[in-house]
């Protein structure tokens, strides 16, 4: 199949980042209301980077063969990744949350095929680009007004995934190339629980755990992540968000046998400014 790219594309991350900014002013113009648990802020908004290291596994087919890469571990890789936070209610708020992943690989190709009484060999060599967009807007309910408190979530989790593939192979002796891509995105609804704790009101610890999943359509699959992480505010409305976290995407296609799995694991950190 062949890929088009569509307008919305080159659109996702401005989308994401105007989202941001709406959670933003939509906290500021909240009126003044009580005093919330010191480990939540009316409103904040935090930009960073999510360092991890990726093991991936692509399968997909083609018009030389079969590519199937296995489980591959590949180098570290930083992803920028933005976060918004806004408390409607002393116990109710938006959280926006929003990374691409994008990385390339290489592999050959062979597959063997009758054709009349005779069999036609294919060798070649294959690169497939991926890339992944994730954004998840969710309203949360906050489960306590102490120092510690309890969120859950529900709400819905966009995604794209696109692979585009090139390869070259000799058939018989004769050469040829090839360049073919395959996308799918999904909107897909969105658990989430979060624990927060409050040290001081400048110093918390936090973990965050979400999960995604999508039936039915042209594509299938399941979205997890998980972190566990602290937060310090050197400055009142300004601090550091360091974390460790795990994502799991797990995503495939009936109707052309493809699929795409990253599992991603490392820190995360970012500047934070809340209001």
């Amino acid at each position: 199949m062949l890929m088009t790219h569509s307008p919305r594309d080159g659109r996702i991350a401005r989308l994401s980042g105007l989202s941001a900014l709406a959670l933003f002013l939509g906290g500021a113009a909240l009126p003044a209301l009580a005093e919330p648990s010191p480990a939540l802020d009316r409103a904040s908004f935090s930009i960073g980077a999510f360092h991890a290291d990726p093991t991936f596994n692509a399968s997909v087919n083609t018009n030389f063969g079969r590519l199937d890469s296995g489980d591959v571990n590949r180098s570290s890789v930083t992803m920028p990744r933005i976060k918004a936070d806004v408390l409607l209610f002393d116990s109710q708020g938006l959280s926006f949350d929003y990374y691409q992943f994008k990385r390339g690989y290489s592999d050959s190709l062979a597959s063997n095929f009758n054709v009349g009484s005779g069999t036609v060999t294919t060798t070649g060599t294959a690169n497939l680009d991926v890339k992944v967009d994730f954004a998840k807007l969710a309203y949360k309910w906050w489960l306590g007004s102490g120092n510690t408190v309890l969120g859950l979530g529900l709400g819905a989790a966009y995604y794209r995934v696109g692979l585009d593939l090139s390869a070259t192979a000799s058939i018989n002796g004769s050469t040829g190339s090839i360049r073919q891509g395959d996308s799918d995105d999904a909107v897909a609804p969105l658990l989430e629980v979060g624990l927060r704790h409050a040290i001081s009101p400048d110093l918390r610890l936090f973990a965050d755990a979400s999960g995604v999943k999508k039936t039915g359509g042209r594509a299938r699959g399941e979205i997890y992540n998980a972190a566990v992480g602290v937060e310090w505010f050197p400055a009142k409305n300004v601090g550091v968000v360091l974390d460790y976290g795990l994502t799991d995407i797990d995503i495939h296609r009936d109707d052309s046998n493809a699929r795409f799995r990253v599992k991603l694991k490392g820190p995360s950190a970012f500047l934070k400014v809340r209001f």
